[in-house]
């Protein structure tokens, strides 16, 4: 952040740890003042703080209120106050002031609505302590960096097949938030490492796994957790771990024989066939199966994506794209201006979308003629009726049946059976799903007969 000249606001990192690790431009800001406010006095470089200035903490304000949240509005109230004295206010954070200072952030946005210059004197901060004493480079091993207290809730922030240092673990509360997020991506035997005191003489890590993680008293606000990668084998809980397994199932180096012949047209069987699994899943309704049969559906999608990128044709990230990009682009009365009355204009808006992406290409053409008969018929009939190609009338199904008696014939019965599917229509059914249902039971009857005969 560039220094403003003018600024009646100045703030401060202290780095993360002993007063050694103050930077020149921090000491000469501190010698220089009359006055500095610390967000807190618990920190280790305090003790040994230029001496002139006259030091006051917020720390009482901890004691005073009930949450977080109300503490740091406080502070960033009396910050924004002292600032608006002729002599303006300096302010010190540990740390870096921009990296996880919750106080800060809201300086930054209140601070220009009240007409005050911030100037932002860089410390070190907790990442560079951290990564000392690991021995990691944060950009070569590509280290992703994390706020322990914006996990709850939100485990896509999770990469586990990148090296993870989680800061603001300060006490077992904490350290509880942080497992149970980990836990939806990692396995509960996972190795990770506690940097404790990191910045300073005392800096030391104690190995444990996630399962241990917050069975002992080890946290505090010098304490850092970091979660080292899984490896590709075991990263079974994210996208990207299916997306590097299938990649090297697909790899020339090592990888599956049988995987590295597949192309497009041998794996469209498999599609097909995982994708009616999955349906009879959903007809069973048993949870497990359901994700065990989406997770094999999907599992086609990332083989297709993944040889469509080995033979440079496109990579999994078009795939998203197309949808990504689709679903917005339809959907304008969510992502855009439009206002709708109910769920029936949104279908009529979405057609009309269609109809203008599709251009000259002809509207049943959209609707796959592999898809199964019944599905087929319901598909065309709704395109047509609702881009208003037919007549909406009521079927025939009484005329379909007697012509089908009178003739007997092959045309008739697809007469009759495409009148039904209209009359299901009419009443909002799936035709193909009403078929299946059926089949479904009268399988259960005959196993139940056949059940039963063997038992005589």
């Amino acid at each position: 952040m560039t220094a403003d000249p003018h600024a009646r606001l100045t703030i401060i990192g202290l780095g993360p740890g002993d007063a050694a690790l103050l930077t020149v431009e921090a000491q000469a800001v501190l010698a220089g003042a009359r006055e500095v406010w610390l967000r807190t006095a618990r920190h280790p470089a305090v003790v040994a703080l230029p001496a002139g200035p006259r030091y006051e903490s917020f720390d009482a304000v901890y004691e005073e209120l009930p949450s977080f949240e109300a503490v740091y509005g406080a502070i960033v109230s009396r910050v924004l106050a002292l600032a608006e004295r002729p002599e303006g206010a300096v302010y010190a954070v540990p740390g870096h002031p921009l990296f996880g200072e919750a106080t800060v952030r809201a300086l930054l946005e209140r601070a220009p609505a009240a007409g005050i210059g911030v100037r932002v004197v860089a410390g070190v901060s907790f990442v560079d302590a951290a990564t000392a004493v690991l021995g990691l480079d944060p950009l070569a091993d590509g280290l992703l960096v994390l706020d322990a207290l914006s996990l709850g809730g939100h485990r896509r922030l999770l990469a586990p097949e990148r090296p993870t240092l989680i800061a603001q673990v300060y006490d077992r509360r904490a350290a509880t938030q942080a497992k149970l997020a980990l836990l939806a991506s990692y396995p509960p035997e996972h190795a990770v490492r506690i940097v404790r005191a990191g910045g300073t003489a005392g800096a030391h890590v104690i190995d444990t796994t996630l399962a241990e993680l917050d069975r002992a008293d080890r946290f505090d606000h010098l304490a850092t957790l970091y979660v080292p990668p899984l490896p590709v084998a075991e990263d079974v809980r994210s996208f990207e771990g299916v997306r590097a397994i299938v990649g090297r199932l697909r790899s020339p180096e090592g990888g599956c024989p049988w995987d590295l012949e597949q192309t497009h047209e041998t794996l469209k069987r498999f599609l097909i066939e995982e994708a009616y699994e999955a349906l009879e899943a959903l007809d069973e309704g048993t949870p497990r199966r359901i994700a065990e049969e989406l997770g094999d559906l999907l599992m086609q999608v990332v083989l297709h994506a993944q040889v469509a990128e080995d033979t440079g044709e496109f990579a999994i990230e078009d795939v998203f794209r197309s949808i990504g990009e689709k679903l917005v682009r339809r959907h304008p009365h969510v992502f855009g201006e439009t206002v709708v009355a109910g769920a029936g204009e949104v279908v009529r808006n979405w057609e009309t979308l269609k109809k203008a992406e599709r251009g000259d290409q002809p509207l049943l053409d959209a609707v796959p003629k592999t898809l199964p008969a019944l599905a087929q018929a319901q598909a065309v009939q709704s395109r047509a009726e609702r881009n208003g190609l037919v007549d909406n009338e009521p079927p025939r199904v009484a005329e379909a049946i007697a012509s089908f008696d009178a003739a007997g014939t092959l045309d008739a019965l697809g007469g009759l059976l495409f009148a039904v599917v209209a009359l299901a229509r009419t009443r909002d059914l799936d035709a193909e799903e009403a078929l299946r249902l059926a089949v479904r039971r009268f399988r259960a009857r005959v196993a139940d007969v056949e059940g039963r005969g063997a038992a005589t």
